[in-house]
Parts: structure tokens; C-alpha cells; sequence
């Protein structure tokens, strides 16, 4: 049964990311479930962090070559790497961590406690990214600051994102290891 939900995992992590390319609302995406699902089901600690990155990276790779190519004008040639992914996959990697923790036993609770400090998490890191690279913000405490603040009416979108796919997919994890656990207890 063990295999199976790690299958299910990742094929669910898989299928989150392929919602990033259908338009939805702005901070409205399957990101930090797809991290709270590797974090409480995959069970070997490089996989843990694999598979949502992987998963975030080969839905990057087609946003950044396609609806988002205009952000990349330098850029003549296929974008691999922008330097926002690398904070945003800091953040992922905050959650993975927070949802290794806190879901070791999987019940609403913990879902909620996980879903808002993985939200704030990646809140804070990939923010501090956005101050740290970008022209926007001054690189003093009051350009931080400043940067956070401007991002908090985004926030409101992400943590309705965040709920809204971790009810999907963990939703779905369960309604699937039910399903085989049923299926197995018939056969046996």
C-alpha cells in the first residue's frame, strides 16, 4: 500500500502543477499543496523535495516560454532558470519542511496549522527574494518593509489558493487510499 500512495502522491503533484497553466487568478495556485502532499506522503528525504520542485520546474519551464515569455526579453533562447524560481523553490522547501513536521498524522486541524505557516512561510521567503534582486525596494529594513507591504493584499489570494487545493488534494489522496485499501481488503 506504501507504494501506491507514494504513486498517487506524485501523480497528483504532477497533475497540481499542470493546473498553474490553466488562467486562474493571480497567487491562486496548487503551490504549496503540491509541497504539503510531498511533505506529509512521500516518505524518503530527497524525494520529499523532489518531486514538488521538479513538478514546480516543468510547470515554470512552459510559463516562462510561453504566457509569461514577455518578461524575458533579454532572453533570446529557451528561459531555464529566472531568478525568482530559486526563491520560490526556498519557499516550497520551507513547506515540504513545516508539512513533515506537522502532518504526520493527517486530520483538518493540521491541515489548517500547515496551510497557514507554509502560506506565511512562503510569504516571507519569497518576498525577501523580491526585495533582494529586485529594482523595486530600496536594500535598507525600510525597503523590506516596504516590499512586504506592498505584497500583503496578494496574500489574501494565496492563502484562498492554498486552502482550496490542499482540500483537492489531500481530499483526493484520501478518497484514493481509501479506494485501494478497499480494494485490497476485497481481494484478500
Amino acid at each position: 500500500m506504501k507504494s501506491k500512495i507514494t504513486l498517487i502522491s506524485i501523480v497528483l503533484i504532477f497533475i497540481a502543477a499542470l493546473a498553474r497553466l490553466i488562467p486562474h487568478p493571480s497567487n491562486v495556485t496548487p503551490i504549496a499543496a503540491m509541497a504539503m502532499v510531498g511533505g506529509a506522503y512521500l516518505s524518503r528525504k530527497y524525494i520529499v523535495f523532489l518531486i514538488p520542485i521538479l513538478a514546480l520546474y516543468l510547470s515554470d519551464l512552459i510559463l516562462n516560454n510561453t504566457a509569461l515569455r514577455a518578461y524575458y526579453p533579454d532572453n533570446e533562447g529557451v528561459v531555464w532558470f529566472a531568478d525568482y524560481m530559486l526563491w520560490v523553490y526556498g519557499g516550497v522547501a520551507a513547506i515540504v519542511i513545516i508539512a513533515s513536521f506537522l502532518l504526520k498524522k493527517i486530520k483538518i486541524s493540521n491541515l489548517v496549522v500547515t496551510t497557514i505557516l507554509g502560506s506565511i512561510a512562503f510569504f516571507l521567503i519569497s518576498n525577501f527574494g523580491v526585495w533582494l534582486t529586485g529594482s523595486m525596494y530600496t536594500k535598507d529594513l525600510s525597503g523590506l518593509l516596504s516590499c512586504y507591504g506592498m505584497a500583503i493584499p496578494f496574500f489574501k489570494y494565496s492563502i484562498l489558493g492554498n486552502f482550496v487545493y490542499v482540500f483537492l488534494l489531500f481530499g483526493a489522496m484520501e478518497f484514493a487510499t481509501s479506494y485501494f485499501s478497499k480494494l485490497a481488503s476485497e481481494r484478500a
